[in-house]
Formats: C-alpha cells, sequence, structure tokens
C-alpha cells in the first residue's frame, strides 16, 4: 500500500521516542488531537449516521483475474476520478499499470490505456506503480490526460507523461502519444507520494515525499534545491528553455529570485517548480471544488499523522517536525515560517493517514464541506470539518463502515461531487461510497 509506511516505527532514536511520549502522549494517550493548540476545547466527534458500502459489488474488471498460476492476484485499484467532460465515466488505475473505465451502471469495465509494460511494481516494492492521474481542465477539448508512475527503465524513477485520446475512440489512449513531462529520481521505493491534480489556476500540482526509508536521511523535505519532499507547480500548457513544462511567475521562489536581481537565495540552484515543501509521504491531495482549497495529507512515522491546508510557499515542518512536535533534537515545534496542521492524530488512533475529498455532492448534504480521509492501517473513517474563517477544526466525526479495520487506499470523486474510496479486493470488490445508514434511512 502506498499510503502505508513499511518500515518499523520503532527504529528512531529512543531518547526522542521517550522524551515525546512524556510530554504529549501520556495525558491525552489514545484521543485524536486537534491542531494547532490553540484550537478550540470542544470538537464534535459524535459519529455520523452514514456508512460505507460497496459502490459497484457486481462490476466485472476486464483483464483482471482473482489468481494467476494459482497466486492470488487481488485487485489494486489505486485511485478514482472523472474526466470533467459531462460524460458520466469514471476512471480507476490499476497500481500495476492497466487503467479502467466504466459508468455507473456499467456490468464490465473497459480499458482506457494499459501502461503495465512501462510501470514498475513489485509486492515487495509496494509503494510504487501507477500512482497518478489527472485530465486536463480542457480535456473536452484537446483529449489531454496526465499519468505519474514508477518507470521500468530506471530504479525508483518517477515518470509524468502527457497521453491524448484515439481519435477513433473516445474510450481508449492512443498509447503513441506518449510525450515525458517530468522525470524525478528517488534514493529508495517508499514514500513516493505520486498525486497529480490541476488546480483552479489550471496548473497542475505534483506531490512528492521525501525519497524513502525514515527519517528523511538525506534531509530532502527542507532542500530547496530537491523536488523531493515537496508540492510541485507547473504549467504544462507551455514549454520552458530546457523543460517539456513552463513554471509559473507566481511560484513563490521565483518571485524570491526576482527580488534578488534574478538570482536564487541561498543555496544556491533553488528549484522554482516547487510551490510549498517539508512534507514526509503526502498520501493523498485534492482541491475543494468550491473553494479552490488544497488539502494535503501527510503520512507521520513515530507519532503523528497531519492534515494540511495547502498553502503558496508553505514550509510543513519535517523533518525538524512531525505535526506540531519537535522531531529533530535540534529543533522546535514552533520555529519560524512552519505551517501548523489543521487536524492531526496520533498512533493510538492510527498508522497511515489516507487523505481524501471535500464533500459538495447532492445526495448527503451531512457531509456537505467535510473533508473526508481514513487511516491505512486502522482502517478508520472520519469526516472533518474546518470553519472558512477561522481556518480552525471544529468537528472530527467517525464514519462506520460494514467491514471493520477496512485498508483505505485513495479516495475520489465523479463529477457530481459524490465520494469514493478504492480498497485493495481479493473478490474485485474495491471500490466503496457513503450512504445513510439503515436506521438513519427509515426515518
Amino acid at each position: 500500500m502506498p499510503a502505508n509506511d513499511p518500515m518499523p516505527r520503532s527504529c528512531a532514536p529512543l531518547l526522542r521516542l521517550l522524551a515525546t511520549a512524556i510530554v504529549t502522549l501520556l495525558p491525552m494517550l489514545g484521543q485524536l488531537r486537534a491542531a494547532p493548540a490553540e484550537e478550540p476545547a470542544t470538537i464534535d466527534e459524535a459519529p455520523l449516521a452514514i456508512e460505507a458500502v460497496p459502490a459497484f459489488p457486481d462490476l466485472e474488471w476486464t483483464g483482471w483475474q482473482a489468481d494467476t498460476d494459482g497466486q492470488p492476484t487481488p485487485l489494486r485499484p489505486i485511485l478514482i476520478t472523472h474526466a470533467g467532460d459531462r460524460s458520466g465515466r469514471l476512471f480507476v488505475p490499476e497500481q500495476q499499470g492497466r487503467i479502467h473505465l466504466f459508468r455507473p451502471d456499467s456490468k464490465a469495465t473497459k480499458v482506457f490505456l494499459d501502461l503495465s509494460d512501462k510501470v514498475q511494481y513489485l509486492d515487495r516494492e509496494n509503494e510504487e506503480g501507477l500512482l497518478g492521474m489527472a485530465f486536463h481542465p480542457r480535456f473536452k477539448e484537446n483529449g489531454e490526460c496526465f499519468l505519474h508512475y514508477t518507470t521500468k527503465d530506471a530504479p525508483h524513477t518517477m515518470v509524468l507523461e502527457r497521453y491524448r485520446v484515439s481519435n477513433d475512440d473516445p474510450d481508449r489512449i492512443d498509447p503513441t502519444t506518449a510525450e515525458e513531462i517530468l522525470r524525478v529520481e528517488h534514493p529508495y521505493w517508499n514514500h513516493k507520494g505520486g498525486t497529480i491534480c490541476f488546480g483552479p489556476d489550471g496548473y497542475l500540482y505534483v506531490a512528492y515525499g521525501d525519497g524513502g526509508k525514515q527519517n528523511d536521511l538525506h534531509g530532502n523535505g527542507q532542500n530547496l534545491q530537491s523536488l523531493l519532499g515537496k508540492v510541485l507547480r507547473i504549467d504544462v500548457d507551455r514549454r520552458g528553455e530546457k523543460t517539456a513544462y513552463a513554471i509559473p511567475d507566481d511560484n513563490p521562489f521565483v518571485a524570491v529570485m526576482a527580488e534578488n536581481g534574478g538570482k536564487p537565495p541561498r543555496p544556491s540552484g533553488v528549484r522554482r517548480e516547487i510551490w510549498a515543501y517539508g512534507l514526509r509521504n503526502p498520501w493523498r491531495m485534492s482541491f475543494d471544488r468550491r473553494t479552490g482549497q488544497l488539502w494535503i495529507a501527510d503520512v507521520g512515522q513515530d507519532l503523528w499523522e497531519e492534515i494540511n491546508l495547502g498553502s503558496k510557499g508553505a514550509n510543513y515542518g519535517w523533518n525538524l517536525r512531525e505535526g506540531t512536535q519537535a522531531y529533530s533534537p535540534t529543533s522546535t515545534s514552533t520555529g519560524p515560517g512552519f505551517a501548523d496542521p489543521v487536524w492531526q492524530y496520533d498512533h493510538e488512533a492510527g498508522k497511515s493517514i489516507t487523505g481524501g475529498n471535500v464533500y459538495r455532492g447532492k445526495k448527503l448534504p451531512e457531509l456537505e464541506g467535510c473533508y473526508l480521509y481514513a487511516d491505512y492501517v486502522s482502517g478508520r473513517l472520519w469526516a472533518l470539518k474546518v470553519d472558512d474563517a477561522t481556518k480552525r477544526a471544529v468537528a472530527n466525526r467517525p464514519i462506520p463502515h460494514q467491514k471493520e479495520g477496512l485498508p483505505v487506499w485513495s479516495f475520489g470523486e465523479d463529477e457530481e461531487g459524490g465520494v469514493y474510496f478504492t480498497i485493495l479486493s481479493p473478490d474485485g470488490r474495491g471500490i466503496y461510497t457513503f450512504r445513510r445508514t439503515a436506521e438513519q434511512a427509515a426515518r
């Protein structure tokens, strides 16, 4: 599971763990924490009368088999999205590289594109694979789709490519149209991040983890010369002098260089693609379709999982801190320039956050404006409510589900704002959605 850190978390220095546990955990063990510290003491944590249920239980996945040569082969639906073209189609990539499309009333999927020959995925290195997919805001006119995956032609390397729909079949991508936009090497196989999404400004936002293993061994999160541990913002409609994309003039470090006579701030070589930094493993980010706010869920290491509101130039602290707490012995939890998470929870509640979407659908008005998210390890689901004016959490309400400990991989929306999530599925029932509980629906 890409969102889950497979390395043992107990290998961090013992003294740091003991000190942090004494200060922060023991007085409030097992409870969810709001962040920052000045959050109001009363947070609504009453369970919602909403439950998670399979969305398309009878859908057949073309080309997928539950076992291969006698070995179980679970369906790995890594995300779910739509094209924004009013077609009603849903798109679900498998982590191994095959992309399915279907409509809600379909009996079987169609294969939109199969990149299995190009995508690197191994069960023992399960944070690699096809990790991101985004349709151009003008997809209906230009037919452009962007894919983000680890490639077989170089170790631990993420490739961002542009593709175009076939002239003969709108339900198929023409594989010959592949155009490489960006290539980023990672030192290890985990902490890839991988989400790509277009913002309301028309630019493409790209999330990368810190490069892998633990503790951010190479210091990438705070290194502005590296693209790792960052959210990038690029213009895929234009080209640069040496790149297949342009850099928006109002990216934060473009402005800094302009103020410095065109020279980069120290250290030299600052990457102008960077929009925000200080992230460990951002496992999923999404834009609120109504407000345009970017939400970033960042997988923690020793103690804290966090949710951040995206902001241009923001430093979310990793690896100087984890959540709102100091991480390095030489750092402080409130150092200058750190952006606090809007919410954090400790490892009694879960150990690997899966970021979701803000609900803007019509079927469940009680979820309106709630950020739906989950924890991969504990399988718990929540609806987080943040006050738009104060940017402070006012509610974090659990959502029941039919399977205890459901390992949620990813979330996504349809064109109407309905929210879904995906799980590793041995029987092909890997897409879930939300409905009122039977008791609530009967009222």
